[in-house]
């Protein structure tokens, strides 16, 4: 297993030096863009099927990194659906930055339920 990120520097060099080792590790980069892509955030399930690893450990290896470094969050759902991975806006911006060509990414819909729920039916 290689070695992990597993903070986000304060330093601007620091945070330039960590995006290049984002950007180049394939694994988390397909990560990122999948999840940019999800307005809901996806399960540990989806999002391994949605990166074609064929492997829950490298899944569970780029949850690690991604949330150890503020990129993603973990949201449980109080209602028994699966919990959910989200990008955060460190995130979003990460992405940007490293994204090749550079990604549109939407913004956050921080409170999807909240929304579906004041629309009359």
């Amino acid at each position: 297993m290689p070695k992990g990120l597993w903070v986000w520097p304060s330093d601007p060099q620091g945070q330039q030096e960590t995006l290049e080792k984002v950007a180049a590790s394939p694994h988390l980069n397909a990560a990122l863009a999948v999840l940019a892509k999800s307005e809901e955030g996806m399960s540990n399930a989806e999002l391994d099927d949605a990166t074609n690893d064929s492997s829950e450990w490298t899944t569970i290896w780029v949850v690690r990194q991604l949330t150890s470094l503020g990129f993603i969050e973990f949201r449980v759902d109080l209602f028994g659906n699966p919990a959910r991975y989200r990008l955060t806006a460190l995130g979003r911006t990460a992405l940007s930055k490293i994204a090749e060509p550079p990604l549109a990414v939407p913004p956050s819909n921080p409170q999807p339920q909240q929304a579906a729920a004041s629309k009359p039916v």
